[in-house]
C-alpha cells in the first residue's frame, strides 16, 4: 500500500482560486514597476554557494538550502571530512544552493552582464525564493518576491521612488492601514559612535532588530550579553525610547548625534528624502522615522525601509535599502544601490483576512454553454469560436448531460451567465442567456449576445 502523498513542511500548493488572487497581486506590482521604469529580468533557482555564502550574516548562511553535488557527491570527501563535521563535510559533498533571496544573485547578473546593461540600471524580478527557516503564519520556506532594484547611481531620487511605489501598489490593492518605517545604518552607525559601541556594531545592530518581537528589557538583555557595558546600554536607552512625529524624532535625533559626522549624514538623507517626497502632492506618504529600524541584513548601508500593515497580526510585508557596494564582494567595487522587496505571501494573507480581493478576480470564465444532445453540442461550437473572437472568456460542457449537470457546473466554478442551446434555438437562431446572479434571461441572436456581454 502506497504512502498518503504530502508537502515538506513550509512549502505549498496553490488551486485555481489562489492562483488568481496571487496573479493579481503579481500583476498589480508588474504594473507599477513597468510604469516607473523599472525591466523584468531572471535568474536560476540556484546558485553557487561562493556566491551566496558570507552575503546575509550568520543567522542568513545558515539559513541556506544546499544543493548535493550531482552523481556520486561522496567522492570527493573522505571519512576525515565527516568526523571534522557538516561545515567541512558540506564544502566537500555541496558547491550550490537554493537562492536565499533576489538582491545578491541581481548583483551577480549585474557584474557578469557589465558591458551590456545601461547604468543607473532599473530592473525588478518575480521569482521564487527558498530558507530552511521554522515555518509558520506568514513564513514559508518556499516563498515569492517581488524585488525592484535602481543601481548605479547614490541618487536619492531613488529611495523616494520607493515610497511612491509602496503607496501606489498598496492604493491598487486596497490597502489603506500601512505604516513604511524608515531609518538609516548612517544614523545606527551614529548611535554605535555615540554610545562608544564601535567594536561592538553588528552586536548591537542583531539586538535591536529583535526589539518588536521581545521588547526592550530583552534587548538590553541582548547588548549586555553581547558584551556593551552598562553605561553604553543606559544611552543606547535614550535613542531606542525616542518617540513623535517625524520631525520630532529627527530633533531629537539630530541632539544626541550632533558630534557624530555620519549620523548627521544618514538625519540629512532621511530629511531629503521627505523634502524629494513633496512635489508629489501624497495626502498621507505613511513613512514613520523609526531610529530603532535595524533590518538584520549586513549588505546595507544607507536608507533602509519596513512596511508593517497596521490592522492585522503580521511580520513586515515589504523592506528594503541602500547598499554601497554589493558588486565589489563580485569584483565590480564603488556601484551604489538601493532596492526593495514585496512579501507576496503575506500580502495575499493580509488581502485574504481582510476581505480586499475583488470578487471578479476569481472569475476565469464569463460563460458556459450548455447542451441538450450531440446536435446542439455541434451548434454550440461555432457559438462558442464567436464569443472568444470578441475577447470573452467561454467554454462548452464537453459531455452529453442533463442540463442539471451543466449548471451545477457554472455554479461551482463561478461562471455567471450560461448559454442553454437546445432544437429551438438551433431552428430560431434565436439564443437565451441566463445570468446566475440575478436569474435575469436575456433572449436574441449571438451578435446581441456578445454585445450586452460587453457592455
Amino acid at each position: 500500500m502506497s504512502n498518503k502523498p504530502s508537502l515538506p513542511r513550509g512549502m505549498r500548493d496553490f488551486g485555481p482560486e489562489k492562483m488568481a488572487k496571487r496573479n493579481f497581486i503579481f500583476n498589480t506590482i508588474k504594473s507599477v514597476f513597468s510604469k516607473y521604469g523599472f525591466m523584468q529580468i531572471e535568474t536560476p533557482a540556484m546558485e553557487n554557494l561562493s556566491v551566496l555564502t558570507g552575503k546575509y550574516g550568520d543567522e542568513g548562511d545558515q539559513l541556506l538550502y544546499k544543493v548535493l553535488n550531482s552523481g556520486d557527491f561522496l567522492s570527493k570527501s573522505s571519512i576525515d571530512d565527516f568526523n571534522s563535521g557538516s561545515n567541512k563535510l558540506t564544502q566537500k559533498i555541496s558547491n550550490k544552493g537554493l537562492k536565499y533571496d533576489l538582491t545578491v544573485p541581481f548583483a551577480r547578473f549585474v557584474v557578469m552582464n557589465r558591458n551590456d546593461v545601461t547604468l543607473p540600471f532599473k530592473r525588478f524580478q518575480i521569482q521564487p525564493v527558498w530558507r530552511a527557516d521554522n515555518p509558520q503564519k506568514g513564513r514559508y520556506r518556499e516563498f515569492y518576491q517581488c524585488d525592484a532594484d535602481v543601481v548605479g547611481t547614490e541618487s536619492l531620487l531613488c529611495e523616494t521612488e520607493i515610497v511612491l511605489m509602496i503607496n501606489e501598489v498598496f492604493d491598487r490593492l486596497g490597502i489603506t492601514e500601512f505604516t513604511i518605517k524608515m531609518n538609516s545604518r548612517k544614523v545606527l552607525k551614529g548611535i554605535v559612535e555615540a554610545i562608544g559601541a564601535g567594536e561592538n556594531e553588528t552586536d548591537f545592530l542583531v539586538a535591536i532588530d529583535k526589539l518588536d518581537k521581545i521588547g526592550l528589557d530583552k534587548v538590553k538583555e541582548e547588548l549586555s550579553s553581547r558584551g556593551l557595558d552598562a553605561n553604553m546600554i543606559s544611552m543606547a536607552e535614550d535613542f531606542l525610547s525616542i518617540k513623535g512625529t517625524n520631525n520630532e524624532v529627527i530633533e531629537a535625533l539630530s541632539n544626541l548625534l550632533s558630534s557624530s559626522e555620519i549620523g548627521m549624514e544618514g538625519i540629512s538623507e532621511l530629511n531629503k528624502i521627505q523634502e524629494f517626497l513633496e512635489p508629489f502632492d501624497l495626502r498621507n506618504a505613511h513613512i514613520e522615522i523609526d531610529p530603532t529600524l535595524a533590518r538584520g541584513l549586513s549588505y546595507y548601508t544607507g536608507a533602509i525601509f519596513e512596511v508593517k500593515i497596521n490592522n492585522v497580526k503580521m511580520g513586515s510585508v515589504s523592506g528594503g535599502g541602500r547598499y554601497d557596494d554589493l558588486t565589489g564582494v563580485f569584483g565590480m567595487p564603488d556601484i551604489s544601490g538601493v532596492g526593495f522587496s514585496f512579501g507576496v505571501d503575506r500580502i495575499y494573507d493580509v488581502m485574504d483576512e481582510l476581505g480586499l480581493f475583488p470578487e471578479e478576480v476569481t472569475t476565469t470564465t464569463n460563460v458556459l454553454i450548455a447542451h441538450f444532445d450531440e446536435e446542439s453540442r455541434q451548434y454550440g461550437l461555432s457559438t462558442l469560436g464567436k464569443i472568444r473572437n470578441e475577447g470573452i472568456s467561454c467554454e462548452i460542457y464537453p459531455d452529453i448531460a442533463k442540463i442539471k449537470k451543466q449548471f451545477n457546473y457554472a455554479d461551482k466554478k463561478g461562471i455567471p451567465n450560461v448559454i442553454v442551446i437546445g432544437s429551438d434555438e438551433i431552428n430560431s437562431g434565436f439564443l437565451k442567456l441566463k445570468d446566475l446572479t440575478t436569474g435575469e434571461e436575456t433572449k436574441g441572436e449571438i451578435e446581441s449576445l456578445i454585445q450586452k456581454m460587453l457592455d
